[in-house]
Parts: C-alpha cells; sequence; structure tokens
C-alpha cells in the first residue's frame, strides 16, 4: 500500500483510504523472510522458522484455573506465583508454569478406595492397601481400620520444592501418626466410645509433622470409617459384641424395674412415716391434755373435795347415761316392796 501524499491528507480535502489487512499480513511476512538466511528463499528452513514462530506464541501464553495459581520457574529457578487468569511467559521452556490447586480439597484413603480417581497417591497401591490398615491396639489386640485425610496446598513453593514427593510423604506421616494414636488405645475404644478422640488427636499429630517437614500442606479432617476385627477372628469378636449388647440389654431392664419399683416403696416408705409421726404427735397430744386436765382437777379437788367428787361424779353419769337403752333406778331407804322407776318405758311413751 503507498504512503498518502499531501492531497491525501487532511488538509488536502481528500479523506484516505482504509489500510489493506492482507497487505499488511504480506509485509510482515516478505520482511520476516528477507531476514531469514538465503535472503528469505523459500524452503524447508523456512516453513521450520514460521513454525518455531508459531510454536513460540502458542507456548508464550497459559490459563490458570480460578481453584488453582501457577508457581513460575526460569530456567528452573522458582521466579514467582502467579494468580488465576490469562498469563504470558517466555516459551521454548525458559519459563515453565506449574499448575497448584490451592483452593481444592485433596483426600487420601487408606484401606479402601473411590473409583475414578485421578490422583495416585489418593488410594493405596495394591501390593499396600491391606498392610497399612492392619494395626495393633494398645491392649495388644489386631484391628483392621481404615480412615480419610482430608488437606489443601497451603504453601505451593514448599509442595513443589521443599520435600521430594509430598503427597506420598503424606501417606507415611498419616499411616504412622494413626498406629502411634491407635497403639495408645484398647480395641474396645477404637471401636466404639474412642472414635472421635482419636480423630482429633491424629488430626493434630499430622499437622505438627506437615508443619515440621515444610510440605506446604493444610490438614483439614481426619475421619474413622470402617473398623473391623482380622478376619480369622471377626466371627469371634462379633458373638463377643452381641455377648456385651445383650449385657447392656439385661442391665437397661433392670435400672428400668428398679427405677420403677423402688421410687414406689419409697414413697409407701414416706408415707408410713409420715402416719407415724402423726399418730405420735396425736398420742403425745392426747397423753399431755389428760395429765393438764387431771392436774386442774387434782387443783379443784385439793381445795373442795366434796363439791369436785360430786361434780365428776355428776359429769361421769352425764357420759354414761345416754349411752344405755333401759335404766331403773333402786331407793334404797326403802324397804319391802320394790320401787320402779323404768325411765327407759317412759322416754320411749313420750315418743
Amino acid at each position: 500500500m503507498a504512503i498518502n501524499d499531501d492531497k491525501g491528507t487532511p488538509w488536502g480535502g481528500k479523506q484516505p483510504s482504509p489500510p489493506d489487512i492482507d497487505q499488511i499480513i504480506k509485509q510482515g511476512l516478505d520482511r520476516f523472510k528477507s531476514g531469514l538466511p538465503g535472503g528469505g528463499a523459500s524452503g524447508p528452513l523456512s516453513i521450520v522458522a514460521i513454525v518455531l514462530l508459531i510454536v513460540s506464541i502458542w507456548s508464550a501464553y497459559y490459563t490458570v484455573p480460578s481453584d488453582s495459581v501457577a508457581v513460575v520457574q526460569r530456567f528452573g529457578m522458582y521466579l514467582k506465583e502467579v494468580p488465576p487468569g490469562l498469563h504470558f511467559k517466555l516459551p521454548l521452556s525458559i519459563d515453565q508454569a506449574t499448575i497448584v490447586p490451592v483452593k481444592r480439597q485433596l483426600k487420601q484413603e487408606f484401606g479402601f478406595s473411590t473409583p475414578g480417581a485421578r490422583d495416585q497417591y489418593q488410594t493405596p497401591r495394591s501390593r499396600d492397601g491391606g498392610r497399612e490398615t492392619q494395626m495393633v491396639t494398645g491392649d495388644l489386640n489386631a484391628a483392621l481400620v481404615e480412615w480419610v485425610v482430608q488437606y489443601r496446598i497451603s504453601d505451593p513453593s514448599k509442595f513443589l520444592f521443599a520435600v521430594r514427593e509430598p503427597a506420598e510423604t503424606l501417606r507415611y506421616v498419616s499411616e504412622s501418626v494413626m498406629r502411634e494414636v491407635v497403639g495408645d488405645r484398647t480395641v474396645d475404644e477404637v471401636i466404639t466410645i474412642g472414635r472421635q478422640e482419636i480423630e482429633t488427636e491424629a488430626l493434630l499429630k499430622m499437622q505438627e509433622l506437615s508443619t515440621k517437614y515444610e510440605m506446604g500442606i493444610s490438614i483439614d479432617q481426619v475421619q474413622l470409617k470402617n473398623i473391623n476385627p482380622p478376619k480369622p477372628v471377626q466371627e469371634s469378636f462379633n458373638e463377643v459384641n452381641q455377648a456385651q449388647q445383650e449385657k447392656e440389654k439385661l442391665i437397661n431392664e433392670a435400672r428400668r424395674d428398679y427405677n420403677k419399683v423402688i421410687p414406689l416403696a419409697e414413697g409407701e416408705k414416706d408415707q408410713r412415716i409420715r402416719e407415724a409421726d402423726g399418730y405420735r404427735l396425736k398420742r403425745i397430744n392426747e397423753a399431755e391434755g389428760d395429765v393438764a386436765r387431771f392436774n386442774a382437777l387434782f387443783t379443784e379437788y385439793s381445795k373442795a373435795p366434796e363439791v369436785t367428787r360430786r361434780r365428776m361424779y355428776i359429769e361421769t353419769m352425764q357420759e354414761v347415761m345416754p349411752q344405755i337403752e333401759s335404766k331403773i333406778l333402786v331407793d334404797d331407804e326403802m324397804g319391802g316392796l320394790l320401787p320402779l322407776l323404768n325411765i327407759g318405758a317412759m322416754k320411749g311413751g313420750k315418743e
């Protein structure tokens, strides 16, 4: 494309024509060929140079996923970490970018494997799968322990350069810690009541060793899965467990009956004690009342014996006479004819 003269400038009053893209590309290729050996002669060497240029441009760009960062090395030396997105690096293996998933939760399984796992260190190797679950407890019993370790990459540079094969090292660390923790407890604690305590202690010790070895790993969770006795003794172990469960069942039933009968007996006991206390207080009060009344009568009797004696006689007769249905009065002074006064008949006649 020719350069516009003065008539083609805005001052000349004529609009410039738009650039031709094909012509620009052709000029660029001609300039690239002119710089090649042989003055741009066509041939295998020029084709190789073009291919090399395209590959260099293609390898200079790379994309980092949203859950990862890229660790860039220049001639094998650590250079920097780059965040997620599209980035540029020097081509021809001058710069190398390694993608590290720092926001993704990774896991390692011991004693079992999940189908479709991509990480070679996530599942146990076939020759070690059964061995790593065989453990000896503190009471010298054997148990097959399966567990899962969930972790994240906290420091990409340490994860890549501080330790050779950090994921494999983590498997060895996890197995060592789990054997230590399980070996401090009885088999009953491992299978039943001690699972939560084992998980917590194993998590702390794994994190401590990961920090000590500068593995760049943060342990999120340690979870026990299946815990079983070895297969040769599994039937006997199940029978023992059934016997223990039956024992617990009978104990619970006995406690239920105890809680049902004992409170009822305690209530009856308290009721009878209160009744006895009430009767005791009643008799004491009656006796004290009788004593006080006798003392009062005795005092009055001392003052006027005849009057008191007559009054006591009259009061006694007032209490006794109404209870007698048939009453006969006899006069001791009369002799011969028996005087008779039938008070009961007279009282009935009036009615």
